[in-house]
């Protein structure tokens, strides 16, 4: 029987050097597995710049529900947004620009599409360990690059176009796709 076209799912099938107990072939499919399937939680343009759905809420309370339930609603989406924030923020600091591709290398391969957890000379090193230390060596990159308020300004923006499009954007057709989901629902209070 042939296996042509096939993708080997143990690294006992020969072709390529062990990674961490796996062929590189075996973690670039885990790797595009999981990228697949994260951004399959992205919701579609369209519905999140659908300009009728636009709206000011009418109280803070509103506006605050309206956050909860978008932030989730449209999490990969507002995740991308700030992304792309930053990196077009980084295209005036090539340095900077290839420092945060580095390090975001780093996080793809050391944090986000692990299988196994980190051994390191023989110890298991905890996802907090690993987490902390790449939060640490990347803002420490970051900083030595000199794009610091560049960085911080680009998040912030990104950050502040997230939330106002979260508060405006009417949230009553996504917030029953989620209950439950990410949060437990806000019990609606009656007005006395």
């Amino acid at each position: 029987m042939s296996k042509y076209g096939t993708i080997p799912t143990s690294s006992s099938a020969g072709g390529g050097a062990p990674l961490g107990g796996a062929s590189p072939l075996d973690f670039i499919s885990r790797a595009k597995a999981r990228g697949a399937s994260a951004l399959a939680t992205r919701r579609p343009w369209r519905e999140l710049g659908d300009i009728h759905a636009i709206g000011l809420p009418p109280s803070l309370g509103d506006a605050y529900l309206h956050v909860r339930a978008n932030l989730v609603h449209f999490a990969m989406n507002y995740a991308i947004v700030v992304l792309v924030v930053v990196f077009l923020s980084l295209l005036w600091h090539p340095v900077s620009l290839i420092v945060f591709l580095v390090c975001m290398l780093a996080w793809l391969v050391l944090y986000f599409l692990r299988d196994e957890p980190l051994v390191l000379f023989g110890r298991v090193i905890a996802d907090g360990y690993v987490l902390a230390a790449l939060a640490v060596v990347t803002l420490g990159l970051l900083l030595l690059t000199d794009a610091t308020a560049n960085i911080l300004s680009s998040l912030l923006i990104g950050l502040v176009l997230v939330v106002l499009h979260a508060a405006l954007h009417k949230a009553e057709d996504n917030a029953d796709d989620e209950v439950g989901r990410w949060y437990a629902p806000v019990p609606q209070q009656l007005p006395q």
